[in-house]
């Protein structure tokens, strides 16, 4: 993998004197606020922009680097930002651009980084690109969207289908030919073989960067490109079925998507894309890959080198297996098969159900999320927390008629969309809304169970999530070796025990993880003597040559040298 050099941190950025770390995103915790829900200060129900600047003191006590925003550009909506009607300038839902200069002025004041979504791969139907290219097939813009001819019968061109569910074609009466979209309806792609398209966007993107951000959280960064013959994609087979791009309902598990995304034309743009970033040092990006088939290889290939995506944001921990042997493969694989790339680790985000939810057995969730914390905090790569991560929020339970996730109501009741993991942030337990909004009604309900984690519940409390969360946060600032460090699986584990080591020339760690919901003793199977390297949550009792672990119990010990 790519490593880490005192020499790349000295870089001055053109317009200013002081040095810039062009590698501070390596290693880095980030912040992710999703900007509907994390702050209302104008009381209309909806999170703002000025409401998350009010709380960037918050965010900055937790220790974390940088915040990445879910879109905030004008958009009408209908995927809640990810179909961008006007890619400069923020919707009046969140604010201003002013609002937004002021967002990063303040996360600046504080040493947080701001990093936001750029979604490109499609537009919204509102975008005037878009309004162009569907009036005529001889307009300027007229191939600036993937269209295609009917087949003679007047069906689509193709057998693709949108991960929003039905076909990924819509007819348009206007230009009398379908065009692609591989989500919404109101979510045209854009055609990127057209070399006028990816200037337009590396030109929007321009504009940000020259706004300060400090990078791009990427989405759907292997969806830019089709492929031009519009081939039929295969069936998949038995033994590559893999639910985690769409939920298990979804007939877009049964295609082998090889034709349309994941295109060998996406390398070239992605250097162009690079190229751009590094006109503004200490800039980075994050490529969100979906792809259940390929997305180690696309990682490798995207992140490998300096002339691509800093890294990768992986799905590998975002699906419903928590289990030894799941996570020491995706470890296993990720140095075996992308040994140059660069992964940026996440166990929740606005898309899925939040991991304690998925995973942890009822009556065992606070001891669940510290050990949750442990493993993401101390794992080979930058690390992605979802706002109310840390304080140990689970999934909330809504009811049909309070949806609003097209996904959800698509595919309900076998598929409850992505509403439970957006439901507001609860920053105190015993005012209106939990400190959210003055709303009578919010734009989701602030569910009351949730009320019971509220930061101040929380806050300055002993032993509390997010206290722990805190000083796990701190601890990994303080060795470098878990944010730069390699990684060593340790063989010979018993079940469902993950065990590795992280470690660079000055320190190594041993990290010793009980994933069982049952108290275990365990005879060391290394080779080599430990002490207690003294990190939160590291409450294994080591005695007489064995270490005791409680449900769901950590260890974390320094290994002796010599």
């Amino acid at each position: 993998m790519s490593h880490f050099t005192p020499e790349s941190m000295q870089v001055l950025h053109p317009a200013d004197t002081s040095p810039v770390d062009r590698d501070w995103w390596r290693g880095a915790v980030i912040y992710q606020i999703y900007p509907r829900s994390f702050q209302d200060q104008n009381g209309d129900g909806i999170g703002d922009l000025v409401g998350i600047t009010s709380r960037l003191e918050y965010v900055a006590d937790l220790g974390v680097d940088a915040i990445w925003l879910s879109p905030v550009f004008t958009s009408p909506m209908k995927d809640f930002g990810y179909d961008v009607s006007n890619y400069r300038d923020i919707d009046p839902t969140f604010g201003t651009l002013e609002d937004f200069d002021r967002l990063v002025e303040k996360a600046h004041s504080l040493g947080l980084k701001v990093i936001i979504d750029q979604v490109v791969s499609h537009s919204s139907d509102r975008h005037p690109w878009f309004a162009e290219s569907r009036n005529s097939r001889t307009n300027e813009k007229a191939d600036w969207y993937v269209w295609a001819d009917p087949k003679p019968d007047g069906s689509p061109p193709n057998n693709w289908l949108s991960i929003f569910g039905g076909s990924a074609w819509q007819w348009d009466g206007r230009r009398m030919q379908y065009y692609l979209h591989n989500f919404l309806t109101s979510q045209p792609d854009l055609n990127f073989h057209n070399p006028a398209v990816q200037d337009a966007v590396l030109s929007e993107m321009r504009f940000w960067l020259e706004r300060g951000v400090n990078g791009f959280r990427l989405d759907t960064v292997n969806f830019y490109f089709h492929g031009q013959a519009l081939q039929d994609n295969p069936p998949i087979r038995p033994e590559d079925y893999n639910a985690s791009t769409a939920p298990a309902v979804n007939p877009y598990n049964l295609q082998d998507h090889v034709y349309d995304k994941s295109q060998p034309e996406n390398i070239a743009f992605l250097k162009r894309l690079r190229a751009l970033l590094d006109e503004y040092p200490g800039s980075t990006t994050v490529g969100e890959i979906g792809d259940a088939q390929r997305q180690l290889e696309l990682m490798a290939q995207y992140t490998s080198g300096d002339d691509m995506l800093h890294m990768c944001y992986t799905f590998d921990f975002l699906g419903g297996e928590f289990s030894a042997s799941h996570f020491a493969k995706a470890i296993e694989d990720a140095e075996e098969k992308a040994p140059d790339g660069w992964l940026c680790l996440a166990f929740s985000n606005h898309d899925v159900i939040r991991h304690v939810s998925r995973w942890a057995p009822h009556g065992h969730e606070d001891r669940f999320t510290r050990l949750a914390a442990l493993m993401l905090l101390t794992m080979r790569g930058s690390v992605c927390l979802y706002q109310g991560e840390e304080l140990g929020l689970t999934e909330a339970e809504l009811a049909f008629e309070d949806l609003v996730d097209p996904y959800g109501i698509e595919f309900w009741p076998e598929f409850k969309g992505r509403d439970g993991c957006r439901t507001p942030m609860v920053w105190h337990a015993h005012v209106h809304q939990g400190g959210f909004s003055t709303a009578n009604r919010t734009w989701l309900p602030v569910p009351a169970h949730h009320l019971h984690y509220a930061v101040d519940q929380q806050e300055n409390v002993a032993n509390s999530t997010l206290e722990f969360y805190r000083a796990m946060i701190r601890y990994r600032k303080e060795h470098a070796v878990l944010a730069h460090g390699g990684v060593k699986l340790l063989k010979g584990a018993p079940e469902n025990v993950l065990a590795f080591i992280r470690h660079d020339e000055n320190e190594a760690l041993l990290c010793v993880f009980n994933m069982n919901a049952e108290a275990i003793g365990l005879s060391p199977f290394w080779d080599f003597d430990f002490e207690d390297a003294g990190a939160p949550g590291s409450d294994a009792i080591v005695s007489e040559g064995q270490l005791s672990f409680g449900p769901f119990g950590a260890y974390i010990g320094r290994v002796k040298q010599g």
